[in-house]
């Protein structure tokens, strides 16, 4: 199995901003979609971003549109997740999630993804 790190998480007031990095080790993050998923206590897992293979294509969540950013970093083998606007309801445990297979059309499913970090914990709260 892959193994993912997530990291770049914390504590912000309302209106900030945050980046969250995934980085892989011993593969190279480029064959794969990636995606960022987050998980708020008491709820179930929900999608936030994910990205294309060539980073030519990204599909994003209603809730996020507009705030976040998804982008890879071929040279340091990172995909960056850019978090702008956060609010309250952001907060949860952010998860990047690796899969072998192409990213689909304006959905990320995770059902689709294979390997998974350990997740970073963002809290938006003033």
């Amino acid at each position: 199995q892959l193994q993912l790190v997530e990291s770049g998480g914390g504590l912000v007031q309302p209106g900030g901003s945050l980046r969250l990095s995934c980085a892989a080790s011993g593969f190279t993050l480029d064959d794969y979609t990636i995606g960022w998923f987050r998980q708020a206590p008491g709820k179930q897992r929900e999608t936030v971003s994910c990205i294309s293979t060539s980073g030519g294509r990204a599909n994003y969540a209603d809730s996020v549109k507009g705030r976040f950013t998804i982008s890879r970093d071929k040279t340091n083998n990172t995909v960056y997740l850019q978090m702008s606007s956060l609010k309250p309801e952001d907060t949860a445990i952010y998860y990047c999630a690796a899969s072998n297979r192409p990213l689909l059309y304006r959905v990320c499913v995770s059902s689709r993804y294979d390997s998974w970090g350990q997740g970073t914990q963002v809290t938006v709260s003033s």
